[in-house]
């Protein structure tokens, strides 16, 4: 695909508003970041505060992503040739009866972001949340994906738990995330993106 195609596929996706019955309000897509960028992030859907700023993680989970975990400025992250960002669902579906986030509709992954993944010229992909993992990876044990180098189109595939407040549950019961998996993701990270240890 080139770049006119790609500018169009994006163009598209800001356009698309074809679940705005299902959600009862007009939906707000984003996605972020160029065709040849380095790091393709791939989560479950933006927030609300994130469907209102329309930048990927400005809110508290994006602060744990981006300065804990991977340990980079908003000036990297943001940078469209490092990060491609988008989720598997583009849209912050609303809330359902229990006062949760509604799942995210697989109608956006079907359409959009298959064309995404294989138009994207990534050197890694990160796949962040369950949700995400099980379109990608359907039927694998979550647990084990978090811990395993996957491959994805060929290129290496790591695989995140949601940073959200809302998942400290898991990381309580899974310590060896974030003190021994997560070094390492990081690592790679920095090796992609050129940032120095020093």
């Amino acid at each position: 695909m080139n770049n006119t195609d790609f500018d169009t596929l994006i163009s598209s996706i800001l356009s698309c508003r074809h679940c705005a019955e299902t959600f009862g309000f007009t939906p707000s897509p984003v996605v972020w970041g160029n065709k040849d960028a380095k790091i393709m992030h791939i989560s479950q859907a933006p927030s609300k505060t994130v469907s209102q700023s329309l930048q990927p993680f400005t809110d508290k989970s994006g602060q744990k992503l981006k300065y804990q975990w991977y340990d980079i400025t908003d000036e990297i992250f943001y940078d469209k040739d490092n990060f491609y960002i988008t989720s598997v669902s583009h849209c912050y579906p609303g809330k359902n009866k229990h006062g949760g986030d509604r799942l995210p509709p697989k109608l956006c992954f079907d359409r959009w972001v298959k064309k995404e993944i294989e138009t994207v010229n990534c050197e890694l992909y990160i796949i962040v949340g369950s949700h995400a993992a099980g379109r990608i990876f359907p039927k694998k044990d979550f647990g084990e994906l978090v811990f395993t180098d996957m491959t994805l189109n060929d290129r290496k595939c790591l695989i995140l738990p949601h940073p959200s407040p809302l998942n400290r549950r898991w990381l309580a019961e899974n310590p060896e995330f974030e003190e021994k998996r997560l070094p390492y993701i990081r690592n790679i990270i920095h090796d992609i993106l050129n940032i120095s240890k020093e």
